[in-house]
């Protein structure tokens, strides 16, 4: 048995707009590489900027909801708007975890590597991309439907 306060963490980030097969399976997989599992849920402000205006479809407090309902998640931190990599990095240092897990194709594996270092963390790709599962394809399914 662990002694309170030395579990290991598991950090994970991401919008999670329309959470579907491919988000479920990364959190799964994180989650196996510890024993608390983390998001930092990106904001609104940052998600319209990197994913365009109409995004997101669910916002941030519907979306961290949404995430606490899945046995799998122990904790949620929504960010506010962030500014730079620094930003970032600060509240990472708070979390100290010891696995940043990520998805293959991570759009910010570089990012990511390099705070995991900084902060003595194991940076570990948990899942494969799954085919025809984003957020984004999903929309675009839908937009095609109508």
């Amino acid at each position: 048995m662990k002694k309170k306060g030395k579990e290991n963490i598991v950090l994970v980030g991401g919008c999670f707009d329309v959470v579907h097969l491919g988000h479920i399976t990364f959190l799964e997989k994180a989650k196996e590489k510890g024993d608390i599992l983390v998001i930092l849920l990106e904001s609104d402000e940052n998600i319209k900027k990197n994913k365009g205006q109409n995004r997101p479809i669910n916002n941030q407090e519907n979306r961290a909801k949404f995430l606490t309902k899945l046995k799998i998640v122990d904790r949620i931190i929504k960010l506010p708007e962030m500014k730079s990599d620094e930003e970032y990095l600060e509240i990472i240092k708070k979390i100290k975890p010891k696995v940043v897990a990520v998805s293959e194709n991570d759009v910010n594996l570089n990012k990511k590597k390099e705070q995991a270092k900084i902060v003595g963390a194991k940076l570990i790709e948990v899942t494969k991309t799954v085919p025809q599962q984003s957020t984004s394809k999903i929309i675009e399914d839908i937009i095609s439907y109508l």
